[in-house]
């Protein structure tokens, strides 16, 4: 995913977030790669503008201007997947998934109606009126490999430093078990009782389902559209602050730069962030998630 923000003295940046879907596994050499190969269509470097800036002293004052500027950088990469720990980054499943599902089990397991060791789907009830393709899946946001180098880079000016910290978990559902799994309060949200609000596709058809409430629960046939919706989840929850979960907002600093934020993530806004898909399918562009493949003879594994 890609966010934008404004750097005043040179630029605004955005959030880059590749988002990783279901069968295989990456590495974070494999993930810099990929990214590094996606760079040039995704970052969209440009001139937006320019800055002024009043400097006074006892001698008197002066105006001094800079270029200011716009790009995305890579800031997390989000991973959507079936068993608790089983996150497909390697590094990470290695590192941070036994100590997550350890957390879950001791703390969380013995208050959650189900398991806290299985997911994948589910299909509740008999008959053809009930739901048949609930689907659940863990979700983990974590620090983007490149994101703390970019810190470096930014410092010979012209481009922005990342908003977070390289392998740094922001989320991991796993330890937001009480609300990422029972929906609580998350189910009480207006987007959450109101059809049409905070959803993904295009309207009327809406073929992808709504980004509240924000849990790893969806109803939805095409398991890769569940997948990227519990992305967008994610990346809704870590860009804001004061939210009912369990995690870390993403709230880097500036630094010796003025640098204007993108703001919260919002479906189908490209300039708050946009994707590039690591697994299954590798992508070297970026683009937001929401798009009917069925008006636009897509398939939906493309996602």
């Amino acid at each position: 995913m890609i966010r934008q923000r404004c750097l005043s003295f040179s630029l605004a940046v955005a959030l880059w977030l590749p988002v990783t879907g279901f069968a295989g596994t990456t590495t974070t050499p494999q993930i810099i790669a990929q990214t590094t190969t996606a760079a040039l269509s995704c970052m969209r470097w440009m001139p937006i503008g320019a800055c002024f800036w009043l400097r006074c002293s006892w001698t008197g004052c002066s105006v001094r201007t800079s270029i200011k500027v716009g790009h995305y950088n890579p800031d997390l990469v989000v991973s959507t997947y079936n068993e608790l720990g089983g996150n497909p980054w390697t590094e990470i499943r290695a590192t941070l998934g036994l100590a997550q599902k350890t957390a879950a089990t001791g703390l969380l397991g013995a208050l959650l109606l189900v398991p806290i060791d299985s997911a994948g789907n589910r299909t509740e009830g008999t008959s053809e009126r009930d739901h048949k393709n609930l689907v659940y899946r863990e979700t983990d946001a974590i620090g983007h490999p490149l994101s703390s180098l970019t810190g470096i880079v930014a410092g010979v000016g012209l481009l922005c430093p990342s908003e977070t910290t390289s392998f740094l978990p922001y989320f991991q559902s796993g330890l937001d078990a009480l609300s990422w799994r029972q929906e609580i309060p998350e189910i009480f949200y207006p987007a959450s009782l109101i059809p049409g609000l905070r959803e993904l596709g295009t309207w009327p058809l809406q073929t992808w389902g709504g980004v509240y409430p924000r849990t790893g629960w969806t109803t939805q046939a095409e398991e890769p559209k569940a997948a990227a919706l519990n992305a967008q989840r994610a990346g809704d929850i870590v860009t804001r602050t004061g939210q009912p979960h369990v995690y870390v907002p993403v709230t880097g600093s500036s630094g010796s730069m003025k640098v204007w934020s993108p703001g919260p993530l919002m479906e189908k806004d490209r300039t708050t962030g946009t994707w590039q898909m690591l697994l299954p399918k590798p992508e070297s562009t970026c683009n937001v998630f929401g798009t009917n493949a069925a008006s636009h003879g897509e398939r939906s594994e493309g996602w």
